[in-house]
């Protein structure tokens, strides 16, 4: 099969992700990131640190007294997303922050070094953010040009600043964002969907359906979910085990720019009691946080908190965090995240706990999943040990989890390799 350059960008997790999911069909099995390559140019390092430096800060400084809030949103309606409806109107003009990317790539020529590099092999380009595949476009690149979108809607700057005009086709994980591409100005012949590319060694049907069996008995232990939707159990499952060993898991997952680290800790002191009778188990996915780790195990050791009841996963380089959360995922019963591009996990049948959106993008994600009903809001995590159980005897989280199951998409890998590859080559 021929293969393709999957081209992410070294800022969060959510690019990179997605990119770790494609890396079946990757040209020499790697990623390239487009901000950290063997032989990027010094200026082109330089852009993009800024870049990233700023994305850090800004995630971070929300957290500031008295000033945090009022400048982060300041910052953020820069890339506000406006509202889908009414649905019937243009919103094609670019923003200032898409004149400023291309204003870079003409005075400074940002990323002409990579894109003459891959014209080398004009293979199909697959891009996990829009700056590369700006590139690609702007800097005449030979091959089909690819945009995966990685969150459920999106800002104006996910298009270039002549969208009818863009050789770029949209690689969508929701049907909004192929709506708002509309909005944009995007052809529809330049938009598919494909859904989000999960690994697959987590999308295996047969391997969804156990875990899944098992995380809704552990996640309705009084029957209560089961009893009032036995049909629709039975219709996508089948039976379930009478019994599974071991209490719900709850794993709490930070973003890239590691600032959820302080709700981190509350989860921990808050679930003590709970941990500590074997009501729940937790996970702590501090991705490559070193000093999160630190934080969380310091916390755990002064709760007097074993490892069996508080587990701490991390990872020093992301493709190892990437495959043991993964991994993890299998005995997860909830997934307490920020609505990020973690949100597409619910497609698995793990049911969403929401901390607070950071940015219009995840305030986007968060709608978007409670209109799905794959997700539930977090209350004050102060109380956490009593709402959590509450929700676990209610159902509530059991009725999430079949619901991600059942109207999300989870062929996203297989989708995105047919309308890329496999057309090409048939």
């Amino acid at each position: 099969m021929e293969k393709a350059w999957i081209v992410a960008v070294d800022m969060g997790y959510g690019h990179q992700r997605a990119a770790f999911a494609l890396k079946g069909i990757a040209q020499g099995g790697e990623v390239i990131s487009a901000n950290n390559y063997l032989d990027i140019p010094d200026q082109d390092r330089s852009v993009w640190e800024n870049t990233r430096d700023f994305y850090d800060f800004i995630s971070r400084f929300k957290k500031v007294p008295i000033l945090g809030k009022p400048i982060f949103g300041l910052m953020d309606k820069i890339q506000e997303i406006k509202p889908l409806y009414p649905k019937k109107r243009s919103l094609t003009p670019p923003t200032l922050q898409l004149k400023t990317i291309y204003r870079l790539m003409e005075k400074k020529d940002w990323g002409r070094h990579l894109i003459e590099k891959l014209n080398q092999n004009p293979i199909p380009l697959i891009a996990t953010f829009s700056i590369p595949a700006f590139m690609a476009e702007h800097w005449k690149y030979k091959g089909p040009i690819y945009l995966l979108v990685t969150d459920s809607d999106i800002a104006r700057t996910w298009v270039s600043s002549k969208p009818r005009e863009t050789r770029i086709k949209y690689l969508v994980p929701s049907q909004i964002v192929a709506e708002r591409l509309g909005q944009y100005g995007v052809p529809e012949k330049n938009i598919i969907y494909t859904g989000f590319p999960l690994p697959e060694e987590l999308t295996n049907m047969d391997t969804v359906k156990k875990d899944l069996k098992k995380r809704l008995v552990r996640l309705d232990p009084k029957g209560e979910y089961v009893k009032k939707y036995t049909s629709l159990v039975k219709k996508y499952l089948g039976s379930l085990p009478s019994k599974v060993d071991g209490p719900p898991t709850i794993t709490f997952a930070i973003g890239g720019a590691g600032a959820q680290q302080e709700l981190g800790q509350q989860i921990i002191e808050a679930l003590v009691q709970p941990l500590k009778e074997h009501k729940l188990k937790l996970i702590m996915a501090a991705g490559t946080h070193m000093d999160a780790v630190s934080r969380f195990s310091e916390v755990a050791r002064k709760l007097d908190l074993s490892r069996k009841e508080v587990e701490i996963m991390a990872c020093a380089d992301k493709d190892g965090y990437f495959k043991e959360f993964a991994d993890a995922l299998h005995e997860t019963d909830v997934l307490w995240t920020k609505p990020s591009e973690v949100s597409f996990y619910a497609a698995l049948g793990i049911p969403l706990l929401l901390s607070p959106p950071i940015g219009s993008q995840e305030v986007r994600n968060s709608d978007w999943l409670l209109q799905v009903g794959s997700a539930v809001n977090q209350l004050n995590p102060k109380y956490a040990a009593e709402w959590i159980i509450d929700f676990i005897d209610k159902g509530l989280f059991a009725e999430a989890a079949l619901q991600g199951f059942v109207e999300m998409e989870r062929g996203g890998v297989a989708n995105i390799t047919k309308a890329v590859l496999r057309n090409r080559t048939s």
